[in-house]
Order: C-alpha cells, then sequence, then structure tokens
C-alpha cells in the first residue's frame, strides 16, 4: 500500500515530512468533536462480546428488552461480532496472529451455544475440538469460572473464595485492599457478593457445555492457574479450603455487616453525582459486568435507578456496524477520551500549533473541565497539596485518576503556551510528585510499592493483581518534569532515573508495561531522562539507542508483536505498524539527531505509508475509515494486562506518526 516516493535527500525528506504534517492535522481535524475532545475507538478481545452474553443469561435478561427498549437482536449482533472474530482453527485469541486462549474460546463457545448455535455446526465443532487438545475447559482462568460457576458448569469449589469481611482488614495488613490493584479492587469487591450469594442459574443439560470438560472431576476444583512456589501454593490453598468450610457454616459472625458494607464501598464507587462521578464502577467493562451479577445476587430488582443506569453505562460501550454479511456489535472496554486528547493535543504542538488556534482552544477548554481534584482511593497515605489535581483516562471517573494521564494533559497544556493551561499543568505536577514511590518510580493509580506475594493468590491469574512502579510510566512522568523545568540536578529526577537504570535488560532495552513491548517501553523509560539533561554519550544510552537501530527493518520501519511478552526473543520483531515506527524513531532522534540515517529512513517510511485521499476510500485498504493524514495499522499496540488482554487504540496510528514526524522537522529548523 506505500506510496513509493524518491526520497533521497534530506530536502527531499523534510518536503514529504512537511506535506505529510499537514494532512496529519487537517485528519485530526477532522475527527475531532465538536466540544473539542477526541476519543477513538478502543478495542480489545472476543472476551468482552463472549461476557457480556453470558451475563445476560445469567442475569435472566436474554429474552428481555434492552435498557434502550430494543429486544433480543442485540445481542444476535454482538453474537455475530463475536462468530467475527474467531479466526479459521476455531479459535477465538488476544489478537491478531496470537496464540489460542483457552479461557477466551471457551467463554465465545458456550455464549454462542446459549445464543443457539449448534454444536455440530463447523465452526463450533472446531472450537470443541481445539478446546479439548488444549486440556479441556477445566484449564479455564479463575476469572472465566465465575461465569461457569453462576450458570451451573462448574461447582463454586472451582472458584477462589473471596469473602466479604476482607472490608475489614486493617490498614497495616498485607493484603488489605489498598495493597491491589484500583482495578482489582473494583473487580474483586463485587466478586466477594458473587461468591458469598452463589447465584446459580440451572440450564438445560442441552445448553451446558459438558463436552468441552475432559476430566470431569477437575472442574469442580480450582484449578492450578497461578505460577506459585509450593509454600505459597499450599498455603493459599489452604486458606480457600478453610474459608469455604466457613461459608457453609454462614461465615463469621460479621458476615452480613461485612456484606452490607462492601455494598456500600460499591455503590460509592459507581456514583454518578457531583464531584465524585463515574460512568459505571471503575469505569471499565470487568467491575461494571461484576455489579449488575452482584446486585442481581443480592435480590435487587431491574427496575432499580441503580441497576439501570448500570445497564445504561455499559451498553454505552456498543459500536453498531455492518459488512456484507450484516450487522453486528462490538463491545470497547472503556472510553479512551483524556487519553487520546493529551496526545492529540500533544501532536498538534509538536507541529507548531500553539494557544490560538481554534482546535488547541477548544482541546485546552475541554481538557480544563476534566480537572480532578476529588480525593478517591489513591489518596490514602498520600501528602498532597491543597491545589495538586489530576485527571483520569475516561469521561468520568473521579475516583480514580491516573498518574500516566495526568502527567500527559500537563505535559500536552504546558506546550501549548496557554497561561491558564499551564497553571493547570503545574497543578498536574504538584500531584504527580506526591504520588512518586519510594523506589523513585512512578505506578498507575497509586502511591504503592510490589509485593510479590500478592501475586499467588489463586485469583491472581489475570496478571493484574497490583500496580507496581513501571519504567515506562516512569520516564513519561520525567519528560513532563522536564518540560515544567525539572534537570538532573533534581533529587525526584536522580531518584527515577536510578529506578529506570536499574530495569534495563542486557541488551539495552526496558520492557513495556502500558504498550508493545519493548519498542514503546524504550521509547517512554528513556525520553523522559534524557530531557531532563542526562548525557547521551553514557553508555546506558548508547546501549538502549543500539538495540532500537538493531530492530529496524530494511525498508526504515518499525514492528514488534506482543508474543514478545510470552517469547523475550522476539523482542522489536513484529509486522511494522506506524505507531511502533514512530515510537522507535523517536528515541532514535533523542540519541542521534535528525540527520541519523535511520531516523531519516524511519520519518521516511511513515512519510510514504501515510494514506492519501485515494487510499483512505478504499475500504479494503483503509478498514477502519481513518481520514486522509492517517495510517493503516490494524495490529494491537496498546496493553491493558501483559499475557492476559490486549487493545488496539485506533488513534495510535495518527498522532504518533504525526508527533514523530514533526518532532524531526522542527529538529531539522534548528540546524
Amino acid at each position: 500500500m506505500a506510496r513509493i516516493m524518491s526520497v533521497q535527500t534530506t530536502a527531499d525528506v523534510h518536503a514529504a515530512a512537511e506535506q505529510c504534517i499537514h494532512r496529519g492535522i487537517a485528519a485530526l481535524r477532522e475527527l475531532q468533536h465538536s466540544d473539542g475532545h477526541w476519543c477513538g475507538t478502543l478495542q480489545g478481545d472476543s472476551i468482552l462480546e463472549s461476557e457480556y452474553l453470558l451475563m445476560k443469561f445469567i442475569l435472566g435478561q436474554e429474552d428481555a428488552p434492552m435498557r434502550d427498549g430494543s429486544g433480543r437482536g442485540t445481542l444476535e449482533r454482538i453474537a455475530a461480532g463475536l462468530r467475527r472474530q474467531q479466526r479459521d482453527d476455531g479459535t477465538w485469541g488476544q489478537y491478531p496472529g496470537a496464540a489460542m486462549d483457552l479461557s477466551a474460546t471457551v467463554k465465545a463457545y458456550f455464549a454462542l451455544k446459549l445464543m443457539g448455535d449448534s454444536p455440530d455446526s463447523g465452526h463450533m465443532r472446531r472450537a470443541r475440538e481445539e478446546i479439548r487438545a488444549a486440556g479441556g475447559a477445566e484449564r479455564v482462568n479463575t476469572f472465566s469460572n465465575f461465569y461457569l460457576a453462576c450458570l451451573g458448569q462448574v461447582s463454586w469449589n472451582a472458584v477462589p473464595a473471596i469473602p466479604p469481611e476482607i472490608i475489614f482488614l486493617p490498614r497495616w495488613f498485607y493484603f488489605h485492599l489498598t495493597k491491589v490493584s484500583a482495578w482489582t479492587r473494583t473487580m474483586i469487591l463485587p466478586l466477594s457478593l458473587v461468591t458469598t450469594r452463589r447465584p446459580t442459574r440451572t440450564l438445560p443439560a442441552r445448553m451446558g457445555i459438558d463436552e468441552l470438560f475432559v476430566d470431569s472431576s477437575a472442574r469442580h476444583r480450582l484449578g492450578r492457574t497461578v505460577e506459585a512456589p509450593r509454600f505459597w501454593r499450599f498455603f493459599f490453598g489452604s486458606v480457600d479450603r478453610s474459608l469455604k468450610m466457613l461459608h457453609r457454616i454462614g461465615g463469621t459472625p460479621l458476615r452480613g455487616v461485612a456484606t452490607r458494607r462492601c455494598l456500600s464501598w460499591i455503590l460509592r464507587r459507581a456514583s454518578q453525582d457531583g464531584e465524585a462521578a463515574t460512568d459505571g464502577l471503575g469505569a471499565i467493562f470487568p467491575p461494571m459486568v461484576y455489579i449488575q451479577i452482584a446486585l442481581h445476587a443480592l435480590g435487587w430488582k431491574r427496575s432499580d435507578p441503580v441497576i439501570q443506569r448500570a445497564e445504561r453505562d455499559l451498553d454505552a460501550f456498543f459500536i453498531e456496524k455492518s459488512d456484507a454479511d450484516g450487522s453486528f456489535i462490538t463491545i470497547q472496554p472503556c472510553f479512551s477520551p483524556v487519553w487520546d486528547t493529551g496526545y492529540a493535543l500533544s501532536a498538534l504542538t509538536e507541529c507548531g500549533l500553539q494557544s490560538g488556534d481554534p482546535s488547541v482552544n477548544a482541546a485546552i477548554e475541554w481538557l480544563l473541565e476534566k480537572e480532578c481534584t476529588f480525593r478517591g482511593d489513591w489518596a490514602d497515605g498520600v501528602r498532597l497539596p491543597d491545589d495538586a489535581s489530576g485527571w483520569y483516562f475516561e469521561y468520568h471517573n473521579a475516583w480514580y485518576p491516573d498518574v500516566d494521564d495526568t502527567a500527559q494533559v500537563a505535559n500536552a497544556l504546558h506546550r501549548t503556551g496557554c497561561p491558564v493551561g499551564s497553571a493547570a499543568g503545574q497543578r498536574g505536577v504538584k500531584w504527580l510528585l506526591a504520588m512518586q514511590n519510594d523506589d523513585g518510580g512512578w505506578a498507575a493509580f497509586d502511591r504503592t510499592r510490589h509485593r510479590q506475594i500478592l501475586e499467588y493468590i489463586p485469583f491472581a491469574d489475570h496478571n493484574a493483581m497490583q500496580d507496581p512502579s513501571c519504567p515506562d510510566i516512569t520516564g513519561r512522568i520525567l519528560e513532563c518534569l522536564a518540560w515544567h523545568g525539572y534537570t538532573a540536578d533534581d533529587e525526584v529526577v536522580r531518584r527515577a532515573v536510578r529506578y529506570i537504570r536499574a530495569r534495563q535488560t542486557g541488551d539495552g532495552a526496558w520492557i513495556g508495561r502500558w504498550g508493545v513491548n519493548y519498542l514503546y517501553g524504550t521509547w517512554q523509560a528513556l525520553l523522559g531522562p534524557l530531557r531532563c539533561g542526562i548525557d547521551r554519550s553514557e553508555s546506558w544510552v548508547q546501549r538502549a539507542g543500539a538495540w532500537v537501530k538493531s530492530c529496524q527493518q530494511q525498508d526504515g520501519s518499525f514492528g514488534e508483536t506482543a508474543d514478545s511478552y510470552i517469547d523475550p526473543t522476539l523482542k522489536g520483531r513484529g509486522i511494522s505498524t506506524a505507531s511502533q515506527t514512530a515510537w522507535a524513531a523517536m528515541t532514535l532522534m533523542e540519541i542521534y539527531g535528525g540527520d541519523d540515517p535511520a531516523v531519516r529512513t524511519a520519518v521516511t517510511w511513515l512519510c510514504e505509508t501515510q494514506l492519501t485521499v485515494d487510499q483512505a476510500a478504499d475500504e479494503a485498504l483503509n478498514p477502519d475509515g481513518d481520514p486522509a493524514g492517517s495510517w493503516r495499522e490494524l495490529e494491537f499496540t496498546g496493553t491493558g494486562f501483559p499475557r492476559v488482554f490486549y487493545l488496539r487504540y485506533h488513534m495510535y496510528r495518527l498522532y504518533f506518526p504525526l508527533m514523530a514526524v514533526a518532532r524531526w522537522r522542527s529538529l531539522q529548523r534548528q540546524r
């Protein structure tokens, strides 16, 4: 699809870059909403569709009207979207090209069977054969077993015990709720109510999935889905068995009080009122599903305003689509407007636009409206100036602003040259400084530290039990601090740089916690220290640059598969993508400058592969309908939970390449 250009000299590349920037700005303007923000599609995998369908059957709502008054046809379109994600071998995976995801395949098979797909049909037969060959449905992860237990396919003994009494654990206790990640808190509290009430719908045998199990006895006991040393496996296994024995006699004397306390905790964080407003519990898909099941288990009526609101928030994630085979629905895991707006605004400022430009002004005003001063879970134990504030990821999620978004928004607002925006950015910096961990790094949502034992809990197989410091976020914070005047001489920077250096791999790269993978991690970890004044000639910096160069493909591009989380020998290797090429190009620019041949060939590749008007109109070439000036990118380059859940941000393929090309142009102008 590349538009071949005879780009040979720096002048040629500069001319191509000017055209590329002009088209990219136009594309960003076209995608900007009337109120000033951007929000691209956020694409996950098939578990979103399958878990939604399973939820509806758990609630007994498969034939009931939807929240908007539509009928079963909506679920049929969700099922159609689920079928479209099945691969030729019959399986479902976490991203295109990924190996089979057993849990996803089991849930998809079950959801489609409940929706009426015959187990004798070709696509169901192929899925069943692959499931059994992989060891059977008894090997799914623990979060899948919650759904299977609610629908009577496995015993509740196969589900980890999460007693509501955990709400009473003292703060000093190792397993206190503040020690686990923010997203885990919002998941396990509703699930504690589910595992306590154990809502179980009895299905006719013909609707069950007996045929997916290889070992009938294993389906009714807790599986070993978490890698743990023998002692901790025995310890937590014993705790789980003890809790289940306690459940048989009604739990502790405090169970009733604990249940009410958990419910109160959940409802406060699902509020949509005032400064604590949120679009659903955690504003992300899993807890927004679990809260509906939990309230159903407690006997709440669907007519209750809280449940109606929960349905509305979850159903807002639907995306209606159609193709030659008909209409279908895909489901997003959440919305990403603050993230997308922060980066789109950064791309515009990188292109030279400042306060006064209509698109920039509108974005500034929208981001200022999203400034969050509410003291949520993160504030526990954090000393914070009165005038500090943060930003969250979604439209409304006041309980959970995050470090990543706050850094990006503070950076973007500062660079616009708007005094009001710059003042807001300074307030964000104060929040960031208060959130630095003792190890010198930053986590995503909380001021915390790594606690390895938490990874051995039976329901830790979602690989996101905790939220410790990570190099990519730490590097981003340093880049933000650099724009606000901090240098390598400041103690906060020195501590962060020590943390980053200690996490560099032997070949010079850093793993990417929030993006795929080493290309993302290296870009994020390295730019901040360099912007703060770390000498580019230092050996660890040069080692990182050499590693990035070693990953460049012959045509100048870069790409990396998410398989590199499983197999590190694949780091920096994969199908070329615009976003990953942009990350690598910006890394190399920071180390070697704009005249480096590797930088020039990467920028050239980006200019050549930008969509023209004719290419944008070609549905086969541009299936997502991106405007001219964007790029084609079908791969998943975002990370939710490594090895478990990945993301395809549909705007990554626009604002990151545009930033890279504009940054190269700026370097040329400085010569």
